[in-house]
Parts: structure tokens; C-alpha cells; sequence
């Protein structure tokens, strides 16, 4: 009744340990670039009534 998967050798752990720490890093900086869905629709406004001016 043992395991199907043989153990993870310790080099797949690495990559797996590294490949989480870089999905964080990109989590974390699109978070850090993110823009709220306010702004956004705030300039969209902005630019719709200056092309109407023209």
C-alpha cells in the first residue's frame, strides 16, 4: 500500500522551491503596478469629453 509517485529528488525540490518564489515576485509586482478599475474609467471619462471638444 505504498505511494505511486516516487519521492521528488531533492534537485526537483529546488526548482519547485524556485519557481514559487518567482511566481511570487511576479504576483507581486504586477500587484504593485496595478491600477484601480476606478482611475482607469475615471481617464477614459476625461479623454471622451476633450475629443468632443475639438
Amino acid at each position: 500500500m505504498g505511494d505511486d509517485k516516487p519521492a521528488r529528488s531533492l534537485g526537483e525540490q529546488i526548482q519547485a522551491a524556485e519557481h514559487e518564489a518567482a511566481r511570487q515576485r511576479i504576483l507581486a509586482l504586477a500587484e504593485a503596478e496595478r491600477i484601480p478599475v476606478e482611475e482607469t474609467t475615471r481617464v477614459v471619462a476625461v479623454r471622451a469629453g476633450r475629443r468632443g471638444r475639438g
